[in-house]
């Protein structure tokens, strides 16, 4: 008798856990552009990461609702968890980014009910509402989807994109922390910071983070 196949990913587990953030990811960016297309007209970047159309708060909100909320079945606990885990998320990569980098790429302070302006009860609303969305459709869906990916394709894919994701991720942090260190006229004070200066200069940061705004 034949033997089935191994299920790549099965459950939650790390691998797919990955995959979602992942795929948050992208969707985040995307949403993000769209969005500002709507409201705005026009096209602006979207990124959260120099490399690749990525967009971390999405892909971690995504892996919140799937680590968090999995075991609820109960729709109305789902979206309350879901507005405390997406607003929560807003409000600590904010303050994160802030102070870490001395930038915000969000302020909700003209909205009614908004908290330090890093927040707000109308996208906490959302995120409830996408946490319901995510946990009863989206979510099983994906799930399935990354279930079906051949094993060796899938680990040897996985294996790739965590490589790349470290890297993006480091040159993005030590990249925006020499920028911030530009802004305080401080000059670069061994190679690793006059590579930063020549490759990922202000303007070149500027046209990748277009929603990025000092404030210290």
């Amino acid at each position: 008798m034949k033997q089935k196949e191994e299920a790549f990913a099965k459950g939650i587990c790390f691998k797919k856990i990955f995959w979602l953030f992942m795929i948050g990811c992208v969707f985040g960016c995307v949403f993000e552009m769209i969005n500002h297309f709507v409201h705005f007209g026009d096209w602006v970047s979207r990124r959260g990461l120099i490399y690749g159309p990525l967009n971390p708060v999405y892909g971690l909100g995504l892996v919140f609702f799937v680590i968090f909320l999995s075991k609820i079945k109960n729709p109305g606990l789902i979206f309350l968890g879901g507005m405390l885990l997406g607003g929560g998320s807003e409000y600590l990569f904010s303050l994160i980014q802030e102070k870490v980098f001395g930038t915000i790429s969000w302020d909700y302070s003209h909205q009614l009910f908004n908290i330090g302006g890093r927040t707000s009860l109308k996208y906490m609303l959302l995120w409830g509402v996408l946490a319901l969305l995510v946990m009863k459709i989206i979510y099983p869906f994906l799930s399935n989807l990354i279930e079906k990916m051949p094993v060796k394709t899938g680990n040897i894919l996985t294996i790739i994109l965590i490589v790349f994701m470290i890297a993006d991720i480091i040159i993005s942090i030590v990249a925006c922390l020499r920028q911030s260190e530009r802004a305080h006229g401080i000059e670069p004070s061994n190679q690793v910071e006059v590579f930063l200066d020549m490759h990922y200069p202000d303007k070149k940061l500027n046209k990748i983070f277009e929603n990025h705004v000092r404030t210290k």
